[in-house]
């Protein structure tokens, strides 16, 4: 028997590959269903099974390619109604893999259709528990989201389901199972995860706050409901086209590998609208970039800030890469339901360069000369990192401006000042001045280095600590 956990650090996702005897079952995949066709066929087996916890918000699941290319039904548990070919599996159904089992145990309350399957030995002996969305290491899956989809479904009414479910159909389980969960830390689809990726089921009841014996039902609610901030709005949009179906990643590569010459890339710019994305490191993009181009670096938390940032998930995209990388960000936007990238600049920044055409740039200084100017009156202090994080400890008379909430921040924003931007070490602020600087805003200066170095540079006056309850 062979469990691997196939774990994508930027979408803190887990992915799946069991195998017995021959066959394998797919759990959860991502949008570029190759590696495991190839993982399948290198180990000399069939993919009898693609498996879906729930109708994922955060990425665009492979099941409908893996299932086309290897002829694997889909199976989701109750409730889950397909616009394709799929199973809609019965509590309890078992699957047959070699001579183990996988059974179905519906847990709604992160959606309906929620459902963890356990794995089952040849001996009889539950080994495995692949929890989904419904128990992370540390935390449950927020009960919040299907209402985004579904009206009628409050996050009260999901909050007792997943109650339920934890209670009836998890929590009863045997203490040595492996629990393998859908997310990690840093996933929106919960609000405290723990960095670890696996556990033991035993030691969640011991450990996870969700599974403590002595919480009632509305106690429950409360202790999950509490702390919860918007979802990003790209995930209703996910959701629809997990359920509804989507292009073949294939024909999206196809469509995104279009290599345009500075010139044909400043003419597709101006014919189409497109949004035009650099995904170059921000101290690249800093120093020179084309105009009205958007900066989210590819080696930061690049697809949950493309959703953030991007509201409309079919807008045509215009790639600046490093050279060699477009593909890789061609497949990562379409994992989270991008898919109408219409081409790349053919030798990335430079050749634009090359060619003479129009450049811009943003200024981005030290912590020192930030000191400096602010002292001398030249300009104001903006954060643009989280509201939770401000909080936690800030410069003092800084302005708080979350990026998260980017619209709203703009109001705060007087066009004739100078303010000197940051986050907590430099990629957010990249975002956010290369949005506002698109947006007509050519006052915004960024702090290199972010909050981290103006803490380093003692220059600056720190708040300590203050409790949100004395902000009331």
């Amino acid at each position: 028997m062979k469990v691997e956990q196939i774990y994508t650090g930027c979408l803190a996702q887990g992915a799946y590959y069991i195998e017995n005897n021959g066959e394998a079952a797919i759990i959860d995949p991502l949008r570029e269903v190759e590696p495991y066709i190839q993982k399948a066929e290198r180990n000399g087996a069939k993919i009898k099974y693609v498996f879906e916890t729930h109708f994922h918000a955060d990425f665009v699941s492979g099941h409908i390619d893996l299932s086309a290319k290897t002829g694997a039904p889909i199976v989701y548990g109750p409730n889950a109604a397909c616009a394709f070919d799929c199973i809609s599996a019965e509590d309890g159904q078992e699957f047959p893999l070699g001579d183990a089992k996988i059974r179905v145990i519906h847990t709604p309350g992160h959606t309906m259709e929620s459902t963890c399957f356990l794995l089952i030995d040849s001996t009889g002996k539950e080994t495995s528990l692949f929890s989904g969305d419904t128990l992370f290491i540390g935390d449950v899956g927020r009960p919040d989201l299907a209402q985004k989809v579904k009206a009628d479904l409050t996050e009260d009414i999901l909050a007792g389901h997943l109650y339920d479910s934890l209670r009836n159909k998890i929590m009863p389980l045997a203490d040595d199972i492996i629990v393998y969960p859908a997310h990690g830390a840093g996933s929106a689809c919960g609000k405290n995860m723990s960095k670890e990726t696996t556990d033991t089921l035993g030691n969640q009841k011991k450990t996870n706050y969700a599974l403590n014996p002595n919480l009632t039902k509305e106690e429950f609610k409360k202790e999950v409901l509490t702390g919860l901030v918007a979802p990003p709005s790209y995930f209703p949009l996910n959701v629809l086209m997990n359920i509804q179906g989507y292009d073949s990643i294939d024909k999206v590569l196809e469509r995104g590998q279009h290599a345009l010459s500075p010139e044909g890339f400043e003419a597709a710019a101006n014919e189409t609208g497109a949004l035009i994305l650099d995904t170059r490191d921000p101290q690249s993009f800093t120093k020179g970039f084309v105009p009205n181009s958007i900066n989210i670096g590819i080696d930061g938390s690049f697809a949950p800030w493309v959703g953030a940032m991007i509201p409309d998930i079919k807008q045509e995209i215009l790639l600046i890469t490093e050279e060699g990388r477009e593909e890789e960000v061609i497949t990562r936007l379409a994992r989270v339901g991008y898919d109408f990238t219409i081409g790349y600049l053919k030798g990335g920044f430079a050749a634009w360069k090359a060619a003479g055409k129009e450049v811009d740039s943003i200024e981005s200084i030290s912590a020192d000369e930030v000191a400096a100017r602010v002292a001398a009156g030249e300009g104001e202090i903006l954060d643009v990192r989280k509201n939770s994080e401000y909080l936690s400890e800030h410069v003092i008379e800084a302005e708080n401006a979350p990026l998260d909430f980017i619209n709203e921040s703009m109001l705060k924003i007087d066009k004739n000042k100078t303010y000197f931007v940051h986050c907590a070490g430099g990629y957010r602020s990249m975002i956010f001045n290369s949005t506002l600087r698109a947006r007509g805003y050519h006052n915004l200066i960024d702090v290199n280095g972010g909050f981290k170095a103006i803490k380093e540079s003692n220059k600056f006056q720190i708040t300590d600590y203050v409790c949100p309850s004395t902000l009331l």
